[in-house]
C-alpha cells in the first residue's frame, strides 16, 4: 500500500491480485515444514537427476532445522538441489549441504553443545553415526562399509569396538 501512495505499484493491479490476501510466515517459523518440504525437494530431483536418493542423515537433519533460511523454500529447494547432485550414495549427509549450513557464523547456530563436550567426544559420536548409517546401508557388513567408506576393514573393525559399536545390530 505504501508502495501506491509512492506511485511505485499500480493501484488497480494491487486489487485485484488482493482479492484473498494469504499470509505465508518465512520458513524459519514453520520448522516442521523443513522436512517435508526437503522430501518433496528429494523426489522431484530423484527423478530430474535419475538418482534414488532414499533419507535425510540426522546430522543434515539437525543442520537443515538449525539454520535460519533467509531465502525461504527457493533457498531450501537450491541447498536439496546441491545435495543430490553432490552426494555418491543414497543417504544425504551434513558435508553434503552448502557450507552456510554447516558454519554456526552464518547460521547464528551454535553447533557445541552447552555442557562443554570434548573434541574428541564430538567426533566420535560423528564417526559413531557416519560408522551406523555405512553399516545400515549394507547391513551390517563392516566389510561393505568399510569399502563404502573408502577405507580398509581393519580400520573399521578397529572404530566399531573403539566406539562400541555392534554391526550386528544392523543386519
Amino acid at each position: 500500500e505504501s508502495h501506491i501512495s509512492q506511485e511505485k505499484f499500480r493501484e488497480d493491479l494491487y486489487y485485484r491480485l488482493n482479492v484473498f490476501p494469504i499470509h505465508l510466515p518465512p520458513l524459519k517459523e514453520r520448522r516442521s515444514d523443513i522436512v517435508l518440504l526437503a522430501d518433496h525437494f528429494i523426489q522431484k530431483y530423484n527423478k530430474i537427476y535419475s538418482k534414488s536418493i532414499k533419507r535425510i542423515s540426522t546430522a543434515a537433519i539437525n543442520m537443515m532445522m538449525a539454520y535460519h533460511w533467509p531465502g525461504n523454500v527457493r533457498e531450501l529447494e537450491n541447498c536439496i538441489e546441491r545435495a543430490i547432485l553432490t552426494t555418491p550414495d543414497e543417504v544425504i549427509h551434513g558435508y553434503n549441504l552448502p557450507p552456510s549450513l554447516q558454519t554456526a557464523d552464518q547460521t547464528n547456530t551454535a553447533i557445541l553443545p552447552t555442557d562443554g563436550a570434548s573434541l574428541s567426544d564430538m567426533v566420535d559420536a560423528y564417526e559413531r553415526e557416519i560408522i551406523i548409517d555405512a553399516l545400515k546401508q549394507n547391513r551390517g557388513n563392516a566389510s561393505a562399509a568399510a569399502r563404502l567408506l573408502q577405507t580398509t576393514q581393519r580400520v573399521i573393525n578397529y572404530k566399531i569396538k573403539q566406539l562400541g559399536i555392534n554391526a550386528k545390530n544392523y543386519r
